[in-house]
């Protein structure tokens, strides 16, 4: 069933109603005790919602209780967004001082009276909603819960046996695990205490890593090696009592009576340790912990502490989904765990789908079940739950039914791919798990930055900082970074200010099943939206019927993020901003359309807006700058833009701009009165000569530049931008970055640099020494005339990678390289001389390098994967 997000937007809903802004402005206007009302019986639901969400599986119409809430607390916020919509208005009328502009103030309905009037109405209609809704509530018989811990599923209890003859394709997992299991104990490589090897398996729900654990356990190679062998599922609450209880009971002779292991439960803690040192000191011993959940570093060390007691070259395996435990846990690196090949895929699944010997008389489903197994990613439980469900079932039409739908709507069972799944979706706080579902508005297989991510879940308002003045593109790093660890996401790579990732299908299934009741992806097969659908993305052209759309007012996302769909009904825009007033993220990039509708304007809870490769459009209308709640701005490849709007100034919650136009010079007047102003990335400004010209005022807050086929630009003012982390310039021709090189070195805050095609530099500027404590990543590509490193290269302290490509004039690195000692990643392809040089164990440089974690030479996975983030930057930052 689908999921609901209700504790977290109501958590979002009340940390508003308590902001002063909220505060002076409900005062302002008289309606104080109204908002107040609302917030107090917010504040008693909320209480109730933890306990309602653990319930509602058993308790008939909870569900739907839920939805009631959500519904009412979505169009609460729809309300009070109104609030801050009329504060931002005011700043700007005081800002401007214009007359005419205060006319046109009275004259609208945002003045004062008919606001009051509307907000009172407004408010009192969604208070009593909520206070019916909670009085229904009581009913259930719900327990207050306030804090969201992120709560521990129970899963059914893992034991050591298994029939080695029924597991397919995990030989060469096992030789590398007992590879690691007889090696002798290693010291001073890093990893911490080493008075006993902790190996981990991490891995999706569903790979088979407690499968894997179990042969390695199993093997008769493992009893010469451990005279003691014990295995411990884990599972609930890592509690440490009844852990010493289970290693206790492992470790006795399994003829002990049941009596005696009752008996061990009745002693107290301090009786228990002593009981556990007896049983393991002086005993070579492996151990296995299995399906750990726990985070907390400090009972892991608790435990850690009383099983140090066995004799050298004891070994603990666990096995866990989350890179962070697996990282808290581990003396030697994680064994990640990976899916089977294609050839262990089929046969595994022929194995659970037919008889022994039976496929051979069915060719033709066996070629349906090759395409079901791709949809199963490798993963033996997904496999298994697919096989299974055909298991004596020849009809040709079932089959290709299976192969046709999506995983959820096969029948579960506990212990299937998708509960499984969905175990860890659930173990997750709820602010992470709304941001998870969407994903679902984009296709299988699509590759992701976590810049756009964090755009869009900002927009939306889904981050919230763990600390309060945490920057916020940097708390959607630390979602995303979450999400990694519960091996959610796959293909991950960092690029130091942000990654590159992709979803498994079955978390992409998964992701789809519990967003289903609000998000939907519309392609040429969908023939309705359902009225409750509030995220809407389209990815295909053939389905932008106006009839498809729902009247449903409440939509709050529209879309398009495959490249080349777009959307070219002006009719159809203005239906979607006459209808969907409280749409916050509007994407209409690949449209075709030569204006913008005035009424624009009317989208006055817009954040983000997106009109990229939109080659008609020439202007937009004066009242575009009417949207004071609009942080991102992109016009890219606008190529018929003439210029940017007048009165930019006025969008004072603008925080990112992307643009193409045919000005010749920008203006910073504009610029300097957006406080938030975080990106600016121009691209394709043939005629842009100057950036800033002559500009004294400094862009404080600017972090990001991004400048992509200017060819007559001549300089960049980095002197005006002192908190520039991010620069990237491809093809710029006229461009000198070294200009003004007899400048004092400036200290830079710059992390990422990426310089590519610049045909004019033969050295790297200057300047790049004022990054040396923060600069993290280096990208220099098509460079075809730069000869030489600069020395001073050296002083990167906290570079983490250095990527060359294409630079065939570059012969030498710098004699010291050896001080980077921070340097992870050296990737260097297309430059002939150099390569050869840097060549594992034969190159000449290869002492100054042979420190560095990963030196690629020639066409590399990463720099593939490099580079088509940047290419995703250049072509498609919005989407």
């Amino acid at each position: 069933m689908a999921e609901y997000f209700v504790f977290g937007i109501a958590e979002s809903l009340l940390g508003k109603l308590a902001s002063n802004l909220y505060e002076e402005v409900s005062r302002a206007f008289d309606l104080y005790e109204d908002v107040q009302g609302l917030r107090d019986t917010l504040l008693i639901v909320k209480g109730m919602l933890l306990d309602a969400e653990e319930k509602k599986e058993k308790k008939h119409g909870l569900r739907e209780w839920l939805r009631q809430i959500q519904n009412v607390c979505l169009d609460a916020e729809d309300v009070l967004d109104g609030f801050e919509s009329k504060s931002l208005r005011k700043q700007v009328l005081k800002a401007s001082g214009s007359t005419r502009m205060k006319v046109d103030h009275f004259f609208s309905s945002s003045n004062s009276l008919v606001f009051r009037f509307r907000m009172a109405r407004q408010i009192k209609t969604v208070r009593r909603r909520l206070d019916k809704i909670a009085a229904d509530g009581s009913k259930f018989g719900l327990e207050r819960i306030d804090i969201d811990h992120s709560r521990l599923q129970r899963r059914e209890m893992t034991y050591s046996h298994v029939d080695a003859s029924r597991v397919i394709g995990r030989e060469k997992n096992r030789e590398e695990i007992m590879k690691l299991l007889m090696q002798p104990l290693l010291h001073g490589d890093g990893y911490g205490d080493q008075s006993v090897c902790v190996i981990p398996i991490v891995g999706i729900g569903g790979l088979g890593k407690t499968t894997l654990a179990k042969l390695v356990f199993n093997d008769k190679r493992m009893d010469d090696l451990f005279p003691l062998k014990m295995w411990v599922c884990i599972s609930d609450d890592f509690d440490i009592r009844q852990i010493i209880v289970k290693i206790i009971n492992s470790a006795s002779d399994p003829t002990i009576s049941v009596v005696h292991q009752e008996s061990i439960n009745n002693l107290d803690i301090e009786q228990l340790q002593s009981r556990l040192r007896h049983k393991l000191s002086y005993q070579k011993f492996l151990l296995v912990l299995d399906d750990v959940w726990n985070e907390d570093r400090s009972k892991w060390i608790e435990l850690k502490d009383l099983i140090k007691v066995g004799a050298s070259g004891s070994k603990i395996i666990v096995t866990t989904r989350s890179h962070s435990i697996a990282s808290m846990m581990g003396t030697v690196p994680s064994y990640v765990l990976e899916g089977l090949s294609a050839e262990n895929c089929l046969s595994l699944f022929l194995k659970w789908a037919f008889r022994e010997g039976e496929e051979k008389e069915h060719p033709n489903l066996v070629e349906i079940g090759k395409e079901i197994v791709k949809k199963c990613g490798g993963v033996p439980l997904a496999l298994k739950t697919s096989g299974s469900s055909l298991f004596s079932v020849l009809d040709l039409e079932r089959w290709e039914n299976m192969r046709d739908h999506e995983l959820w709507n096969l029948k579960q069972q506990k212990d299937d791919i998708l509960p499984s799944l969905k175990l860890s979706y659930d173990q997750m706080p709820s602010y992470l798990r709304h941001c998870f579902a969407f994903f679902s508005l984009y296709p299988k297989d699509f590759g992701f930055t976590s810049a756009e991510m964090a755009n869009f879940w900002v927009t939306l308002g889904l981050l919230r900082s763990p600390f309060g003045s945490q920057k916020i593109e940097n708390v959607g790093k630390l979602y995303i970074d979450e999400l990694y660890s519960r091996s959610f996401l796959e293909d991950f790579e960092d690029f130091g200010t942000m990654y590159y990732f992709k979803l498994h299908d079955l978390v992409h299934d998964l992701s789809l099943y519990v967003a289903k009741e609000e998000f939907l992806m519309v392609n040429s097969h969908t023939h309705k939206i359902p009225e409750q659908i509030r995220h809407i993305s389209v990815v295909e052209n053939d389905s932008l019927s106006h009839t498809l759309f729902p009247k449903f007012r409440g939509v709050r996302t529209i879309i398009f993020p495959v490249d080349g769909v777009g959307v070219g009904s002006e009719y159809l825009l203005e239906t979607w901003i006459k209808r969907y007033k409280y749409l916050r993220h509007l994407d209409l990039s690949d449209s075709f359309f030569e204006t913008l509708p005035n009424s624009i304007a009317k989208l006055e809870h817009l954040r983000p807006l997106s009109l990229d490769n939109n080659c008609s459009i020439k202007r937009l209308p004066n009242s575009f700058c009417k949207l004071q709640n609009l942080q991102m701005l992109s016009l890219r490849r606008c190529l018929g833009l003439e210029t940017l709007p007048k009165r930019l100034g006025m969008l004072i919650s603008l925080r990112k701009l992307y643009f193409t136009t045919k000005q010749s010079i920008l203006s910073e007047d504009e610029f300097a009165s957006l406080n938030s102003f975080h990106s600016l990335i121009f691209e394709y400004c043939d005629n842009l000569k100057f950036l800033f010209r002559g500009a004294q005022a400094q862009l404080p807050s600017l972090e990001v530049l991004m400048i992509q086929s200017c060819g007559n630009l001549e300089s960049l003012p980095l002197h005006l931008l002192p908190k520039l982390e991010v620069l990237i310039v491809t093809r710029c021709v006229m461009l000198n970055l070294s200009l003004n090189s007899e400048r004092p070195i400036q200290r830079l805050m710059m992390k990422y640099l990426h310089i590519e095609e610049c045909a004019r530099q033969q050295t790297l500027p200057q300047w790049i020494q004022g990054a040396s404590n923060t600069l993290r990543t280096l990208s220099i590509s098509n460079c075809h005339c730069l000869e030489m490193l600069p020395e001073w290269l050296n002083t990167m302290t906290h570079l983490k990678m250095l990527c060359i490509v294409n630079c065939p004039q570059l012969l030498h690195l710098p004699s010291d390289m050896h001080r980077l000692r921070a340097l992870e990643d050296l990737i260097i392809d297309g430059c002939p001389e150099l390569g050869r040089k840097c060549e594992p164990e034969s190159g000449e440089y290869w002492s100054f390098i042979s420190h560095i974690k990963c030196v690629s030479i020639g066409e590399t996975k990463k720099r593939k994967l490099l580079f088509q983030m940047l290419s995703r930057l250049r072509l498609n930052c919005t989407k």
